[in-house]
Order: structure tokens, then sequence, then C-alpha cells
């Protein structure tokens, strides 16, 4: 999102912003994180090698997608870690959008997530909707929990990914913060 006419107001609301490789990495540096209590977040399908340590040095966290990447950057890492899973239930109402289809390899899935090779992993990250409402979030989140738990509970974070058409007229707002804080509550993260 690099509609700069609209960053003096989108400052006042966000506390930083994701980025999707170095260059995001760098406006969102530039133009949103100012002070301590903003945040760059980090995830990519694919980083570069000659990429990785700066890319560390602008984010607050930096998410893998696999355990390949995990195992090949992790001590290059000098924020928070986390691994992006992939929840194997998409409430997308469009196969092309829905990181959860058949040949994906966006995100770990259950069956791959290798709960041997956690260290200094922090955080979860997953990405299952497509402009929805909390209903899609619930049913993904019911499948994430069931699957993840265990690890769930021993991280430090979790990032619910994107997709929620929050600003759509008839949004249920009051479930989604009901949704968050019964999930904070479970795990305290």
């Amino acid at each position: 999102f690099a509609l700069y006419d609209t960053f003096d107001m989108c400052r006042e609301y966000l506390d930083g912003c994701c980025a999707s490789g170095l260059y995001e990495a760098i406006l969102s540096n530039k133009e949103f994180v100012k002070d301590s209590n903003k945040q760059t977040h980090t995830f990519s399908p694919a980083f570069k090698d000659d990429e990785i340590d700066e890319i560390s040095n602008l984010s607050h966290h930096v998410v893998f997608n696999s355990f390949a990447q995990l195992d090949k950057y992790r001590n290059r890492v000098k924020g928070s870690i986390g691994l992006r899973v992939n929840p194997e239930v998409s409430k997308s109402p469009v196969d092309l959008y829905s990181p959860c289809g058949l040949y994906s390899r966006l995100g770990i899935t259950c069956k791959n997530f290798d709960r041997d090779n956690l260290e200094g992993v922090e955080g979860l990250h997953f990405h299952a909707l497509c402009e929805q409402d909390v209903d899609a979030l619930e049913e993904v989140l019911k499948s994430f929990e069931s699957k993840w738990g265990d690890v769930i509970s021993t991280c430090k974070w979790v990032n619910f990914g994107g997709g929620h058409h929050i600003t759509r007229k008839g949004y249920d707002v009051d479930k989604l913060i009901a949704l968050i804080v019964s999930f904070k509550e479970r795990y305290g993260v």
C-alpha cells in the first residue's frame, strides 16, 4: 500500500506495518515506524540471502514460511522469529486466493510441522481470509487451535493474518473483539 497521500492519516491509527519483503520494510520504517511503540512485521514466502540481514535490521518480527527458511536464517534474525502455518481451512470465496489450496506452499501444514525444531520461535502466523467477516475467522481459528494449540501456549504472539473486512458495513466488530479477547485469555498471547 503505497498511497503516500494517506500516510499521515494512516499513521494515526497504525501501530506499525506488515511488510512482504525488503522494500516494504524500508517503506514501513521510513514512513510509519518513527517511534519505539511502532513495529514492522515482515513475512515473505521466500527471502533472498543478500537481503535477510537488512530485513532483520528493519523488522521487529520476521516470519518464515518453512523450516528450511528457519534453519537457514534463524541465527541472522535480531528480532522476534515466527513461523507461518497453514490452518488447512480457508473460507476464501475464490480458490486463487486460498492459501490452503491443494498445492499451496503458503505456510507449514500440521503434518509437516516439526515441534522439535522451535528454538527461538516466538510466534505463529496464519492467513486464510479474503475480505471476509468474523464468522470466517472463527472457523479458521478453530482449525488453527486444534492443530497448534500446544504450540500456541508457548508463543509470545500470534498473527491472524489479513483479509478481515473490518470496514465492511455490517461487519461484527463486537464479535471480533470477543474472539480476540477469548483467544488471549486462553493462551496468554
